[in-house]
């Protein structure tokens, strides 16, 4: 039924071509009236709810709706100014007179001025220029005309005996600063809004400081702030389209000039092309699927894969054509013999793409959702508009005399030999080629525990000399704040508290017995021993229990008493009577209790330790086992449980799941491909064993796929270990092809070996050209100076190529050695004949 519907289909395109690209044009123009709806706001992060099951995650959703936010801090927000003078010296006058000055400009904004915290902005040259002013209440124009009265002698004298005598200095200087040296290549400014502003107004005051910052870049001040990101992905997504779009779009070319060798079949094979990826957009805005930066990623798929199936529907046209045929007839058998292997792989690609419906990052569902739609519109218009518009503009071209044979790719005198080794090789040493195999795949299964971990790939901002030398606008001009931002990670602590990495350890069970307050103490000390709490003046990098009772027994002498009964050895952390101590706390300070112990129903059942973290997500998965480690020590004997929480333990906790459950995902994709290919091949071509040895090499080129990102260092992240499945669909592809194309000979009466030998020298230079084309639009990702675009790239282009290999050096083997053992007898071509016999 399904062979018939295609026929009738296939009949209807190549007899009446001119409706058909009628109504092509019509649907086309609906379609593409989407693409103005669609959404560019994709997330690439999930929500808590996302992860249900994981233990990290659920105790971080009890945190937050069983403790209430310490409202002290939340009325502030501290965002920093830098200077950076790699060659010079921050500290001297002109640099500390330059923040100054730019103190004032910003002061001199309405929307700084309104958003303004009564903390102000504070920096170096401010604790300067006062001592200058022997006046520490001394306005800003007082400090400026201290410090231009001082000369650079006297200003490096005072920047010693600031640097020496008063411990905020150090705020405002990198974290190994010599606290006697009077010379730095880096300082910073801290300002300080106030939360209790409106947000438009505290952003408006973020842009101004910003804009300040652009205005003295000559000076090294600068901003890491929304609106520096912003910029920043604005300039780099316009590099990124002028450098890789116009890389891509000629590589392509020299491939289809090369496979095609035939300016009209380029032009109409990239007209699919284009229609494919516009199809694709007009349906992700019909739809409500949300597109965001990782959009370049389907484009350069969809691109690849469309240009697949162009090279497939030409070649097989080229080879049906005789000498003295017309075009509708040959084009209506090539398209026929391909729509079943076209199909196929629609729908196994789908499986392997939308596998990733499931995942809980919205950016993974939108891409497999995307990729999806973009394989099903280029099937469309494969099987429809592009051999409409191919009998077309041939028949035209001949009526005036033009001959438009053209021989396929693969049988010509130097490539037709090399593909037609492999089945020589499958004659002579089949088995020996499927050990080799085996071996191989396994080998790089294995090296799926070796892989390296990372939550994600932090990029630097590095830009290769040769990408900026390029001529005109395809030279990537480099945007600073990646490097900015990465410099700012390795040589300062966060400004303060609020504003470091939170992480918080949430103690259940018996919390009221007693040395569980030492315990807690005691897994805190074990932390900050490994250094990884920030170490700020004045800034307090714990909250929990000991510290909170201790401040609130600084201002409430009743409880100070209790506090001191309960701390029976004097070291200044109760070890007794804690239930009691517990509700004195509340009686004390409701407000401050609520925020590190959980009290319901009058009885205690947990409490909560909150730290400022010296790290960022890229250093997750050095920090959280110190983390861990000191939840461990606040376990005591066993008598409670302790865990760590906060967004980096979170981040790591999901990772390790996805990591863990992408082999199940595979597992059932791969499944779903073999039992698609099975049921397919059985309806189609009368052997069900037949699919599944055609999707056997699938499992070759995941093991070989994860054994090149071992080899070339690319990491398991959020990103790449979800984008595993993804393989599978690619995968599938050629296998298919070579696959189908070996049952239509075998049906066409061929015996087995001159099977192989036209599927394999046929179809296989289809995927030479498919694989040269899809391969190479990837390989221009790697121009990205973006790591996991990077990593994206490399992963699909040895995806890419070892399914080609698996396909023209392994799969005829596998398909050799069916045809032994499965009883295959060479029928007689009839074409309503069982097409193979039954298993």
């Amino acid at each position: 039924m399904l062979r018939r519907a295609l026929q009738r289909s296939t009949d209807f395109v190549t007899k009446h071509n001119r409706i058909v690209l009628l109504v092509m044009v019509l649907l086309t123009a609906g379609v593409l009236a989407g693409i103005p709806q669609i959404d560019m706001a994709s997330q690439a992060g999930g929500t808590t709810d996302q992860f249900q099951g994981i233990d990290r995650v659920e105790k971080s959703q009890y945190i937050q709706n069983n403790y209430t936010a310490d409202t002290q801090r939340s009325n502030r927000s501290v965002r920093a100014v830098y200077v950076r003078d790699d060659g010079g010296n921050v500290l001297s006058k002109e640099s500390l007179l330059a923040g100054l000055r730019y103190q004032q400009s910003v002061r001199d904004n309405e929307s700084v001025a309104a958003a303004l915290h009564g903390d102000g902005i504070v920096g170096l040259s401010n604790l300067v220029a006062t001592r200058a002013a022997g006046d520490r209440g001394a306005t800003l124009s007082e400090q400026i005309r201290a410090l231009e009265r001082a000369s650079a002698s006297e200003v490096e004298r005072l920047v010693e005996r600031t640097l020496s005598d008063d411990p905020r200095a150090a705020r405002f200087l990198p974290a190994d600063h010599d606290q006697g040296s009077a010379a730095a290549t880096d300082r910073r400014m801290l300002v300080t809004l106030d939360t209790r502003t409106a947000d438009e107004t505290r952003d408006a005051a973020g842009t101004a400081l910003y804009d300040a910052s652009e205005k003295r870049q000559s000076a090294g001040f600068f901003v890491v702030n929304a609106d520096a990101w912003a910029d920043y992905r604005q300039h780099f997504f316009g590099e990124m389209v002028e450098l890789v779009l116009p890389v891509a779009l000629l590589l392509v070319l020299l491939v289809l000039a090369f496979a095609y060798r035939d300016l009209v079949d380029v032009v109409v094979g990239m007209s699919g092309v284009l229609l494919s990826v516009l199809w694709m957009f007009g349906l992700l805005g019909w739809l409500g699927v949300e597109a965001g930066t990782m959009s370049i990623v389907p484009v350069v798929l969809i691109t690849g894969l469309s240009i697949d199936f162009g090279f497939h529907v030409f070649n097989r046209y080229r080879e049906q054509r005789g000498e003295d045929e017309g075009i509708r007839e040959p084009m209506s058998r090539g398209v026929r013999l391909v729509a079943t292997a076209l199909v196929l792989v629609t729908v196994t690609a789908a499986i392997g793409f939308m596998a990733n419906v499931a995942n809980p990052l919205p950016v993974i569902r939108d891409l497999g959702i995307t990729i999806t739609l973009g394989v099903v519109s280029a099937l469309v218009l494969f099987a429809t508009v592009v051999p409409a518009l191919k009998i077309s503009i041939d028949g035209v071209l001949e009526r005036v005399g033009i001959d438009r044979r053209k021989q396929p790719l693969g049988h010509g005198r130097y490539l037709r030999p090399v593909l037609g080794g492999s089945v020589t090789l499958a004659r002579r040493a089949a088995p020996v080629v499927l050990v080799v195999a085996v071996l191989v795949g396994a080998a790089g299964g294995v090296a799926w525990a070796s892989l390296d971990k990372e939550s994600y790939q932090q990029s630097d901002g590095d830009v290769a000399e040769w990408k900026q030398q390029l001529p005109g606008p395809v030279g990537w001009e480099t945007g600073d704040v990646p490097g900015q931002s990465a410099h700012i990670d390795e040589v300062y602590q966060p400004a303060s508290a609020a504003d470091a990495f939170q992480s918080q350890i949430l103690v259940e069970d018996d919390v009221t017995s007693d040395g569980t307050l030492e315990d807690v103490a005691a897994g805190v000390q074990r932390i900050e021993d490994e250094g990884v709490l920030i170490d700020q003046p004045g800034t307090q990098a714990v909250r929990s229990p000991v510290t909170a009772m201790q401040a609130v027994a600084r201002q409430n002498d009743d409880f100070a008493a209790a506090f001191q009964r309960a701390d029976t050895n004097g070291n200044g952390v109760p070890d007794t009577d804690l239930e009691s101590l517990y509700d004195a706390f509340y009686a004390a300070n409701p407000d401050v209790a609520s925020q590190v112990l959980e009290r319901t129903d009058g009885e205690y059942r947990s409490l909560l330790v909150t730290m400022a973290l010296n790290g960022d997500y890229s250093e997750a998965t050095d920090v959280v086992p110190e983390l861990e480690d000191g939840a461990a020590v606040m376990e005591g004997e066993g008598a409670r449980t302790a865990t760590a929480a906060g967004g980096l333990s979170v981040q790591t906790a999901v990772l390790d799941e996805i990591v863990g459950g992408i082999i199940m995902t595979m597992v059932v994709a791969l499944a779903a491909v073999v039992l698609t290919l099975t049921l397919v091949f059985r309806y189609m071509h009368g052997s069900a064993t037949l699919g599944a040895v055609v999707s056997v090499p699938i499992v070759l080129v995941v093991g070989l796929v994860i054994g090149g990102m071992y080899l070339l260092g690319i990491p398991l992240t959020l990103l790449t270990a979800l984008l595993m499945s993804l393989v599978i669909g690619m995968g599938v592809d050629y296998n298919i092809h070579v696959g189908d194309r070996f049952a239509d000979e075998l049906r066409a009466g061929k015996p087995p070996i001159a099977a192989l030998q036209a599927a394999v020298t046929g179809t296989g230079g289809a995927l030479l050209g498919s694989t040269l084309t899809s391969a190479g639009a990837f390989a221009t990702i790697s121009l990205v100076p973006q790591a996991q675009l990077q990593s994206f790239g490399a992963i699909v282009v040895i995806a890419l190529v070892t399914a080609f290999l698996a396909s023209v050096l392994v799969l005829p083997s596998l398909l050799l050695l069916w045809s032994r053992y499965s009883g295959v007898e060479t029928p007689t071509p009839d074409s309503t004949a069982d097409p193979m016999p039954q298993d």
